[in-house]
């Protein structure tokens, strides 16, 4: 049927080709000109055509002579001169689309003509890598092209200091992997001095590996975490309750939904263990948070599979590359459960100070392309979330990879003996063979099988990620066997040794089918390169976890109806179809997935953009103290309607009210005659507040001196504001957590929480005014040497004490220390004011 649509309405990928191989004619037409020029005039193209953008032309009109001028001078820098089709690629990138380009075509050198031309209108380029080697690589590699062109090249890493990674962000092109950008984000939207932030604004990305960061990994957010002042002794306790429990009797796992529920005698068991009476009382709700916690760490997290214990630390693997996800803990307390599961130190629960998803931080840049071996089949995903579409780029070559239809065994048992078998054989010709796993227990099982038959072979998992260039290059040599989890060496080219094209190139052995058909593809696709030979082959059984839970009932029956035995396997291209039928539903119910979690993430953002917006005033200095006077009118505005109602008559006002709260936030003490304002209108009442708080206001900044005060301002805002987000994130955390059980009461969690987000976050606005004018107009300054003769004193009372203490005056009082600031909210966690070095709660806030 989709064959009729296309022959009568077209393809339009192929429309999307023709339209682009005119451009690619375009540049063509300026290569003979170019290889004339010498060095220093081929640069000078740079130059000019920053003058010609900077006189009205776009990056549309020098589009062609640009990427021209690329080709030709990585053919003098780096010995390679871009085919037609990588142009092709590259117009798609510069049209802010995805090139879907099949492994081994040159997606790194592909990238340096979008990046080169809009990085020549100096707002910075942002290449995005899936990890810190490929961001290296490609920075030095490609930055030798750039630098030969005029322009500047910077690398984001792990453990650069602040000068360092903002040079790297002001370069022209900056290099970095995805986690590194959005930390930074987040970072620089916490500072308390503009100068301390290292991003400028966000312009054009290039996503290497697009459908691994914007699709695989969009689930987990990326969060800034302080400590948090929750025990971890319950994690501990609750570890060891759930240890009797037993799965069938007392919880039952639903693997498609990944979630496990506990049965009645199970919470009886654990309240006994525990000593309890009621787990879900109100008072021991934190009992009840750790439990599900634990109980889905001991069902439903597997080690080797879901994480790695490395360096006495639990490291998340991401289920789709098979990488360490260093740094990214999991939420919810889950991350506390496996550590006390593991028996490893159980670290805090850890507040959330700043918070964003992959999809949200990506879809802030103006402009955003990507690069991949494997999008088409989660177009729809790109277009509804990103607005990118999918444009799948011609190989340079034919393909003459042949994939043979997947054979599939009764039992696992039977299928690795099959594979072991196959390997042996294949290998016995030289013929290179990369063998593909769904998890590091896997690789390592399989390396084990193979040890036995003292056939040599490297292994590739997350375990030794360090390796993995190295080991993945030399997968293409002759007798080379490799055992890989999912990243496969994403990236990094498998190059075939002498020999082995005549041997029939690589063959890929896949060991089970992922959720994903898109993994299955970019597996095959690490064969037949550049028009290489190659084979690719899935081997399955029905008890692995794709056919078990998705489709091996149909397959089990035709199996006995044939009465094949163990080791028979079954090969037919209807059954790798039907096998491609269930793979469609997991990839449907995890966009799902994905599309909940940014759609819950979406009602964060739109706060997140206001309160970042806010910040970034605060930060840049912007009419500070008119912004203060408006709050100040706001809070006044919102005092004549509690007390002075416009609906109610005058004499049912209460003025006394209206006097006291005036008198907590901006009115000086006994200013405000109660006689007084009830001879006035209701106009006239407004009016004299709002002049005595300006009137307050000015005699504070002539104190206090005008430069002062704004410094005074912008420390207020910042304070305030910081404060209250912070406790934000953690309430809309917890009303997150509890909505999910309004859908057993017919009504949707999602409404519920726009609802109710929407009006915690409008009281969060209301208090950060209140609190910001209360501050401005209590808190007072404290110079440098007032501060040193306050110290002095402080020494002087603890020398005292020390004296009256050691002289046997132990029952006398020691003087109290005096605060530094007055007026201003001091957290418990924050070092003590009067210089003591102890916390607040632990020095003058003890009694508080």
């Amino acid at each position: 049927m989709l064959g009729i649509f296309k022959r009568f309405l077209g393809d339009n990928n192929e429309k999307e080709i023709k339209r682009m191989r005119a451009i690619v004619d375009q540049i063509n037409s300026y290569e003979e000109e170019l290889t004339e020029l010498s060095d220093s005039s081929l640069v000078k193209h740079t130059e000019k055509f920053k003058e010609r953008l900077a006189n009205g032309e776009t990056l549309d009109d020098i589009l062609p002579e640009a990427f021209a001028v690329v080709r030709e001078a990585s053919r003098r820098v780096l010995g390679m001169r871009h085919f037609d089709v990588q142009m092709i690629g590259g117009i798609c990138l510069h049209e802010g689309k995805i090139a879907e380009m099949r492994t081994g075509e040159g997606k790194t050198l592909v990238a340096t003509l979008p990046v080169y031309l809009n990085a020549l209108t100096g707002k910075g380029v942002h290449m995005v890598t899936v990890n810190d080697y490929l961001a290296k690589r490609d920075s030095e590699w490609m930055g030798r092209l750039y630098n030969f062109l005029g322009l500047s090249v910077g690398l984001i890493k792990h453990d650069m200091d602040f000068p360092e990674r903002k040079f790297a962000y002001s370069c022209d092109i900056t290099f970095g992997t995805n986690n590194e950008y959005g930390f930074d984000y987040l970072r620089d939207n916490m500072v308390v001095d503009i100068n301390q932030m290292v991003q400028r604004e966000l312009n054009f990305a290039i996503v290497d590996e697009v459908d691994s960061i914007l699709i695989d990994e969009a689930r987990t957010p990326l969060i800034i975490s302080g400590a948090g002042t929750k025990s971890t002794d319950m994690y501990t306790r609750m570890a060891k309750a759930v240890e009797i429990l037993k799965a069938g009797e007392d919880y039952t796992v639903d693997e498609k939904q990944k979630t496990v529920a506990p049965s009645e005698g199970a919470v009886s068991k654990v309240e006994k263990f525990l000593g309890v009476n009621n787990m879900y009382d109100s008072e021991n709700i934190e009992m009840s948070h750790c439990f599900t916690a634990a109980l889905r760490a001991k069902a439903l997290m597997k080690r080797d599979r879901d994480y790695v214990v490395k360096d006495d630390e639990i490291v998340i693997v991401d289920e789709f590359t098979g990488r360490l996800m260093e740094g990214r803990r999991y939420s919810d307390g889950l991350h506390q459960a496996i550590e006390a599961k593991e028996g490893l130190e159980v670290r805090r629960q850890s507040q959330t100070l700043a918070s964003i998803t992959f999809q949200n931080y990506f879809r802030m840049y103006k402009k955003l392309g990507g690069m991949t071996g494997t999008a088409k089949t989660e177009e729809d995903e790109f277009i509804k979330i990103y607005n990118l579409p999918v444009v799948v780029v011609p190989t340079n070559m034919p393909v003459k990879r042949v994939d043979f239809p997947d054979v599939i065994y009764k039992t696992r048992r039977a299928k690795l003996k099959a594979v072991a078998n196959d390997v042996e054989k294949i290998h016995s010709t030289g013929q290179p063979i990369l063998i593909g796993t769904t998890s590091i227990a896997q690789s390592e099982e399989i390396s084990a099988i193979l040890r036995k038959r003292g056939i040599s072979h490297n292994v590739l998992n997350a375990k030794f990620h360090e390796k993995e260039a190295e080991i993945i290059a030399d997968a293409g040599q002759k007798n080379a066997v490799t055992i890989a989890t999912n990243m496969a060496g994403r990236g990094t080219d498998i190059k075939l040794g002498e020999g082995v094209p005549e041997l029939g190139g690589l063959f890929i052995v896949g060991t089970e089918r992922h959720e994903s058909r898109r993994i299955d593809n970019q597996l095959r696709g690490r064969a037949g390169r550049q028009g290489d030979p190659g084979n690719s082959r899935f081997y399955l059984s029905l008890e692995d976890d794709l056919l078990r839970l998705f489709g091996a009932k149909n397959i089990s029956s035709i199996m006995d109806r044939l009465g094949m035995g163990e080791d028979d396997p079954i090969e037919h291209k209807m059954i790798t179809k039907s096998i491609e039928n269930a793979q469609k539903k997991v990839e449907g119910r995890n966009f799902d997935m994905r599309k909940h979690v940014l759609e819950y993430d979406d009602v964060m953002n739109q706060q997140r953009e206001v309160i970042y917006k806010e910040r970034k005033q605060v930060l840049k200095g912007e009419d500070l103290k008119e912004h203060i006077m408006h709050m100040i009118g706001q809070i006044i505005e919102s005092e004549m309607d509690q007390y002075a109602n416009a609906k109610l008559y005058p004499e049912q006002w209460t003025l006394g009210d209206l006097i006291k709260d005036a008198e907590q936030i901006y009115a000086p003490a006994g200013r405000l005659k109660l006689e007084e304002l009830e001879e006035m209108s209701r106009d006239e009442v407004q009016e004299t507040l709002m002049n005595l708080a300006t009137e307050a206001y000015e005699l504070r900044e002539k104190m206090f001196g005008e430069t002062n005060m704004r410094e005074l301002e912008r420390i207020v805002m910042l304070r305030v504001i910081d404060n209250h987000w912070m406790e934000h994130l953690d309430d809309m955390d917890m009303l997150r957590e509890g909505i999910g059980l309004l859908s057993y009461g017919q009504r949707n969690p999602l409404v519920e929480y726009k609802i109710k987000g929407h009006d915690m976050f409008q009281s969060m606005i209301d208090a950060i005014q209140t609190d910001i004018a209360t501050m401005m107009y209590r808190v007072n300054i404290i110079t440098p040497e007032q501060q040193r003769a306050m110290e002095e004193q402080a020494k002087q009372r603890l020398a005292q004490a020390k004296s009256s203490h050691s002289s046997g005056e132990g029952d006398q009082e020691p003087a109290k220390k005096q605060p530094v600031v007055k007026g201003e909210k001091i957290g418990r966690n924050d070092p003590c004011p009067c210089g003591s070095g102890k916390k607040y709660k632990n020095c003058c806030g003890r009694d508080k």
